[in-house]
Formats: C-alpha cells, structure tokens, sequence
C-alpha cells in the first residue's frame, strides 16, 4: 500500500502562515486547480473550475481592450498635439509667400507627410510668376478639377477631408514626386463667397498613413483654421 509523499514542513508552514502568496500566483493555482481536476477522475464535471476558466478567458479579453483604449487615447493625444504644433506654425509668416512655402516645409515636417500642396480653382491660366515661384507648393486647376478628382467618377458626395489609399500620385498635383505617393488627404476648402474652391492635399509615401477607415476630426479641424487663414490672406 503505497502513501502519498509528505509535503516538506517548511513549505507546509510558509503556506499555512501566508496563503495569499499561493492565490495571488496564477500558475501555482492552474497546477493546483489541474490536480483537482485528475483526483476527481474524467466523470466528474467541475463546474467551478470551468467558471473560473471562462472568468479567467473574460479578464483577458478586458486586460487586452484596456490596453487598446490607452494605446488609442495616447495615439489621439500625439496626433492632437502634432496638429496644434502645425497651426502655430502656419499661422506665424507674416507674409503670404512664407505662409505657403511653409506649407511643403516645416509644417509638412510635422505633420509627417511627405508633400503637401494647394490646388486653387481658377480660370486663369497658371503662367502667372507667382505661380510658378510657389510651384513646389501651389497648382491652379480649371474650375470643377477638385470635385472630379476627390469624387472621380463615382459621383460619391463631397466631403471636407477625403482619405484613401492610391497606387500612384497624380503627375499634375504632385509633380516629380508623384511615382511614391501611396496615400492622400484630400481637404476641401471653401475660400469665401464669390471664390472658387480650393483643396489642400497631404501625400505619404507610407499606404497606411491616410485610410479611410480612419477619423477625420483633426484634419477637418486643421483644414478649417487653413480655409480661414487663406480667406485673410485673399481678401
């Protein structure tokens, strides 16, 4: 007749003196809840134990979505605080030129895309030499270029901001750096009455930076305080 192994006095007194030390050890109390389970044998259902397993199942599930909402709150938090960041620096030039030229430089910067430009609806021509001095950074395109290139031939409605994924950029807004762009933000811009419309577009050589699957608050927000700058600077 054999006998089960005694536990060794030491251990049996530290448990006795602190139990809280085998509860709080997940491990430890899978192996003992196991054990439980192969003494009782394989007809016997242990309805405690698979609570406990479907709480545990449960608990995960919530620790992985608290990690998600703190990974998304601290990604809005630091897109928020990029596009405050890019308005101050926008609204600092005192003169026009700056104010567009900083659009392709230190504000593109932080703002992390590759390329911005504006499109400016005209019925001129885009011979003008101011025009061509801010070619890095504005277009002029016949009245109706920006409906058809934001909807295409969908005939989808107009949105203020406009995100999606591209093969390629288009050779009249981005130019030389056309071949690499891979995703857009299209903002509309409404530039005052009487005006024709305008678009400031954001391109990105990475696919996933514009989908969209992704909010638009922030841009809309940032193409508001440009749309209202620019009416300024027009008047």
């Amino acid at each position: 007749m054999s006998s089960s192994p005694r536990m060794d006095d030491s251990l049996r007194e530290k448990i006795i003196a602190d139990p809280e030390v085998i509860l709080e050890d997940q491990d430890v109390m899978r192996a003992l809840i196991a054990a439980n389970e192969r003494s009782m044998g394989g007809n016997i259902v242990d309805l405690r134990g698979i609570a406990m397993e479907r709480l545990e199942a449960r608990l995960d599930r919530l620790e992985d979505t608290h990690r998600s909402v703190i990974a998304a709150a601290y990604e809005n938090l630091a897109g928020t605080n990029q596009v405050h960041r890019a308005i101050l620096r926008m609204l600092d030039p005192t003169e026009f030129e700056s104010f567009l030229r900083d659009l392709s430089g230190e504000v593109a910067e932080i703002l992390r895309v590759d390329c911005v430009k504006l499109v400016l609806e005209s019925v001129q021509s885009d011979d003008d030499p101011a025009v061509q001095r801010l070619g890095q950074v504005l277009s002029v395109a016949e009245p109706g270029y920006i409906d058809a290139y934001v909807t295409g031939e969908r005939g989808a409605p107009m949105r203020q901001a406009t995100l999606r994924q591209i093969d390629k950029g288009d050779d009249d807004v981005y130019g030389d750096k056309a071949s690499w762009i891979r995703s857009e933000a299209c903002l509309t811009l409404d530039l005052g009455e009487g005006k024709l419309p305008g678009m400031l577009i954001m391109g990105s050589e990475d696919p996933h930076l514009f989908t969209p699957q992704q909010g638009t608050d922030l841009l809309v927000f940032f193409a508001g305080v440009f749309e209202r700058a620019m009416r300024r600077w027009l008047s």
